[in-house]
């Protein structure tokens, strides 16, 4: 329902795709730092029983899984996602996982009460004409809610904690392949542009310790990215593995990205 999916994608270069093995330390990681502030925002929209929910980009599954106890037998949630591994054991009554590309597979007008989608449009070349699409495929009266990266807001002070060598390389390597490094401030804004009312946002800001569950979110990019990293020629292999040591030293610490979450609604 809502979606019809394409056949799985070949060509679409996705730089921390799922079939990785860092993909469980990231996930993991995401989902204790994020989830609930996530859970925060949508109880705030009015997430019930009844309602049906798209949840793009599903990851682990543990935003659909609590958004299939919101909205409880008589709702539906759609969690979709382009390599959807690590939510194919969510076998709910409520609750389908499909794979599906939202840049290109086709996706219901006005079918869904609430749309969400967190760290996936910093990714798409195309975000925008994506949340247009997102837009459109609210009933009148849905919710949409955006949660997105901004990496430029914070950086590391070198009196305090000193920076991580692949920092700048991380940067480098995602803005070449299309990454939005600065998206999460833009969300309100293009929630504006595409005709949403009631729009507001927020961000959320941490301070994460090596060994952490927010420093493995970085562990397992650089883990991931390391081929790429060393080929940009900005960071060399002795600097890749001190950053990783660092990153599991308790001593160590350093603030996180702003996650913002956005949200806007289509009218009734």
């Amino acid at each position: 329902m809502g979606v019809q999916p394409g056949p799985p994608p070949t060509d679409q270069e996705y730089i921390l795709d799922n079939s990785a093995p860092e993909t469980a330390r990231r996930f993991t990681g995401l989902s204790t730092v994020f989830d609930p502030g996530t859970f925060r925002v949508l109880t705030e929209r009015g997430v019930r029983s009844g309602w049906h929910c798209l949840e793009v980009g599903v990851g682990s599954g543990t935003v659909a899984a609590w958004l299939g106890e919101r909205v409880g037998p008589s709702g539906h949630v759609l969690a979709t996602d382009i390599d959807s591994r690590f939510a194919d054991d969510l076998r709910r009554p409520n609750i389908e996982v499909r794979r599906h590309d939202i840049t290109v597979d086709a996706l219901a007008e006005a079918a869904f009460d609430l749309i969400h989608a967190r760290l996936v449009l910093i990714h798409l070349p195309t975000r925008d004409a994506v949340l247009r699409r997102m837009g459109s495929a609210l009933k009148p009266g849905g919710w949409l809610v955006i949660e997105d990266y901004d990496s430029y807001a914070t950086m590391t002070d070198p009196e305090l904690e000193g920076e991580l060598k692949a920092r700048q390389a991380i940067f480098r390597v995602m803005e070449s392949k299309g990454v939005d490094l600065r998206y999460g401030r833009k969300i309100a804004a293009r929630m504006q542009e595409v005709g949403l009312t009631e729009i507001g946002a927020e961000g959320r800001i941490f301070r994460w310790q090596g060994g952490s569950p927010g420093a493995g979110i970085h562990w397992a990019n650089i883990q991931q990215m390391r081929a790429s990293l060393l080929a940009s020629g900005l960071v060399s292999e002795a600097e890749l593995e001190a950053d990783l040591a660092r990153l599991d030293d308790p001593r160590y610490s350093f603030p996180s990205p702003v996650m913002w979450a956005a949200w806007g609604r289509r009218s009734p």
